[in-house]
């Protein structure tokens, strides 16, 4: 069953900040996100994501020939934000994010995971780095991997900060290339977001397989 959709406007902000990446990145009103991935990609792992006037905010370039799955998010005038990096060998499906074009263990940001190795449903877990133990996250993500829409929670909690959903169109399916509408709600950092919605796709491209 896939996450339920909410309506933001219906929706209480954040009372602070959501801020994983930079607070400037948290906006006071609901953010419109489309994330594309490039169909003609050489590494695989090629996306664009545009805001609600169409225009570029955010390109993920897939780093060919690395170890494990890497990817980087540059910003619009092509200054790299964020390194996703897949580990190797890992049972959990693990990713660590880390600041700018570095994979150094000072730089990390956050960790994603599966909540568990053998999933009916999309269940994912985000630590921040402070967070050594792990035990108990810092975000989750819940969903369908069938439809691949998903939501993000603070915590353990109910509170909903983004919600994802695949957009159907023929076009996608004749040119090969998925896209996901974001809604990041007000005071969430976006960039986060995305960067989460990226790793998505590849968890979800994998258990299709």
């Amino acid at each position: 069953m896939a996450a339920p959709y909410r309506d933001p406007s219906a929706l209480a902000p954040a009372p602070a900040p959501v801020a994983v990446v930079s607070p400037q990145f948290c906006a006071p009103r609901t953010v419109p996100l489309t994330v594309t991935k490039m169909a003609m990609s050489f590494s695989g792992g090629d996306f664009t994501v545009t805001g609600a006037d169409g225009a570029v905010v955010l390109r993920v370039e897939g780093v060919c020939f690395s170890v494990g799955n890497r990817r980087v998010l540059h910003d619009a005038a092509g200054r790299p934000i964020l390194t996703m990096q897949q580990k190797v060998f890992s049972m959990h499906d693990k990713w660590k994010v880390f600041r700018g074009d570095s994979t150094s263990s000072r730089d990390l940001l956050f960790t994603v995971k599966k909540t568990s190795i053998f999933q009916l449903k999309t269940s994912l877990g985000v630590f921040l780095a402070r967070n050594t133990s792990e035990q108990v996250c810092d975000f989750k993500i819940k969903g369908s991997y069938f439809e691949r829409s998903c939501a993000f929670y603070l915590g353990n909690s109910n509170a909903m900060v983004a919600q994802m959903k695949r957009k159907f169109t023929v076009s996608n399916v004749l040119l090969g290339k998925d896209t996901y509408c974001v809604t990041v709600f007000p005071n969430v950092d976006h960039v986060f977001i995305a960067a989460l919605a990226v790793i998505l796709d590849k968890v979800h491209r994998d258990r299709s397989k």
